[in-house]
């Protein structure tokens, strides 16, 4: 019986443009002659997430123009491609296969998640039939991403007999995530002895990010076939009616990249996806002389070229030399465009113009979030000018405790730092050093600073870094509560005073810019907090009620 070489199209496409996403389609399936099935993503014609888009009503012909180009130029082989389907007023997730001009089969998504980042009750209506289709001597399974998680999809298609399963997905990269993939799949495998082609979208979206990372498991577990991460992909397996998988082409084994470079790799991908899906062509940010903006600096520059990265140094009186030097030092390392301008005249300004309004104790927090504010007019000007992206280059343990200024540091279109923290943005910042020194080792191994007030540190205001991560950590991605943590060995007052500052801060991060997310939980879709609430003070209440019951 004659083997089917299959393609995987592990590509990059764009929400909402569905005439580029067909050509990019119909280019890949033309020139890939020998393949006799070609395999694209989840929702590839509309991007993933399309959200709200998938309310517009004239958004549908267009899909149906898309497939039917697509079906006319699969002359010889089968394309499998996922779509949003409307049928009388009802919208599912599905996926097509087409084939000289036909559809041979349709399969609708029967899992759809409701959690985290996921919203897709919001719009589609889960199905409960099987897919599948018999081509050239093989029956092949179809799912569609969450269906793969699930026993009673695969149960379906063991019964209907199919000789191997591929399974389409728009599945966001998370810290972890890859290794929890490959041993679902491992394991799914061996349940069905089957092999199973799992096709991921690589690429940014907003605050998501899909790392690609498509792998090809053979009945007994074994990976066949391992597509990199964070980049685009065509890879061709063979696979016999036997389920003997061979890999034609593509990387020969496993990928040995580790977490620090997938997340980095990551954060570049999605900054340049941002940039240049949302039709920029250059980006501005402040270089302060500390660690997040060298990052955010190094991220940049790989992402889209440092001819297109506009860096500006913006001293005041308590900038300190070193801080000006390890700027410009690292700007010209990298062959930014380099501008440095005091701010002194613009804040004196603002400050002799705000005495109509009384009196500023010069010891204020007021007068160090000028300082900001006075940074964030200028680098919003220069974007004015330019027409640049401001990247902000606030980090998650910031975010989390409101260690920010509105309207100041925080002023931009885009945050890569957004969902890393702290100890994490060290960790990269020597990941980036690891073949010639990009970020100042005077950058990272100092304390880190604001510089807002005469020989500020952010540990003057802020628990040791590697403490406030832990306690962020555990409150917003694992949700525990104050006693969990406290139980756990931190301090009481350490834990009430952060957990506070969360959640007073909600506010400020609902006006700050979107970043990838890269944690289990990020300050974006996945975590959805009122700003208007009064729940720390039952907290707060227990916390006082445990006390007393203690003294009892």
């Amino acid at each position: 019986m004659k083997s089917l070489v299959v393609t995987l199209a592990q590509i990059n496409v764009t929400v909402g443009a569905i005439h580029g996403n067909t050509k990019q389609v119909i280019d890949i399936i033309t020139a890939q002659t020998s393949a006799d099935v070609t395999i694209f993503p989840e929702l590839t014609i509309t991007g993933y997430p399309p959200e709200d888009l998938l309310l517009r009503p004239d958004l549908y012909p267009q899909v149906r123009a898309a497939l039917a180009e697509i079906a006319a130029a699969a002359h010889h082989a089968a394309v499998i491609i996922g779509y949003p389907e409307l049928v009388d007023g009802v919208l599912y997730n599905s996926m097509a296969v087409l084939f000289q001009g036909q559809v041979l089969t349709n399969y609708r998504k029967q899992r759809l998640p409701q959690y985290g980042v996921f919203d897709e009750q919001r719009y589609f209506t889960a199905a409960d039939q099987p897919g599948y289709f018999d081509f050239r001597g093989q029956r092949i399974g179809l799912l569609i991403c969450e269906d793969i998680w699930h026993a009673e999809p695969l149960a379906q298609l063991i019964a209907a007999q199919v000789d191997w399963v591929a399974v389409i997905n728009a599945s966001p990269f998370e810290r972890g995530k890859g290794q929890q993939r490959l041993h679902m799949l491992q394991q799914r495998s061996k349940e069905i002895q089957r092999p199973l082609l799992y096709l991921n979208l690589v690429g940014g979206q907003d605050e998501l990010l899909f790392d690609g990372h498509s792998l090809v498991v053979d009945a007994a577990g074994s990976v066949r076939a391992e597509l990199p991460h964070a980049a685009v992909s065509i890879s061709s397996v063979q696979i016999s009616k036997q389920g003997d998988v061979a890999l034609l082409n593509g990387p020969q084994q496993p990928t040995d990249s580790d977490e620090l470079e997938q997340i980095y790799q990551a954060l570049v991908l999605s900054t340049r996806d941002y940039v240049v899906k949302n039709g920029f062509r250059s980006v501005a940010l402040g270089l302060s002389g500390g660690i997040d903006s060298a990052l955010t600096l190094a991220l940049a520059a790989e992402a889209i070229g440092a001819n297109n990265v506009h860096a500006v140094m913006m001293p005041f009186h308590y900038t300190s030399t070193i801080s000006i030097d390890d700027a410009k030092a690292q700007a010209e390392s990298l062959g930014v465009n380099y501008s440095c301008v005091p701010i002194a005249p613009i804040y004196d300004s603002f400050v002799s113009q705000l005495e109509a309004l009384g009196a500023i104790d010069e010891h204020s927090i007021t007068l160090q979030n000028l300082q900001a504010r006075s940074r964030g007019v200028v680098i919003m000007a220069l974007s004015n000018n330019t027409g640049s992206l401001v990247l902000t280059t606030g980090n998650k343990s910031e975010l989390a405790v409101g260690y920010c200024t509105l309207y100041g540091d925080m002023c931009g279109g885009f945050a890569p730092l957004k969902d890393i923290p702290k100890m994490l943005v060290f960790a990269l910042a020597r990941f980036c050093n690891r073949h010639r020194e990009v970020i100042p080792n005077r950058v990272i191994e100092r304390a880190p600073s604001a510089e807002l007030a005469p020989g500020q540190t952010d540990q003057d205001n802020l628990p040791d870094y590697a403490l406030l991560d832990d306690i962020v950590e555990r409150y917003v991605e694992q949700d525990q509560s104050v006693c969990d943590i406290v139980a756990a060995g931190y301090s009481q007052s350490d834990v009430q005073r952060v957990v506070k500052l969360i959640d007073l801060s909600e506010y400020k991060r609902r006006q700050g810019a979107v970043g990838p997310k890269i944690s289990v939980r990020s300050f974006a879709k996945d975590r959805r907090y009122p700003i208007t609430n009064h729940y720390r003070y039952e907290l707060e209440r227990q916390l006082a009620n445990e006390a007393n019951d203690e003294k009892n």
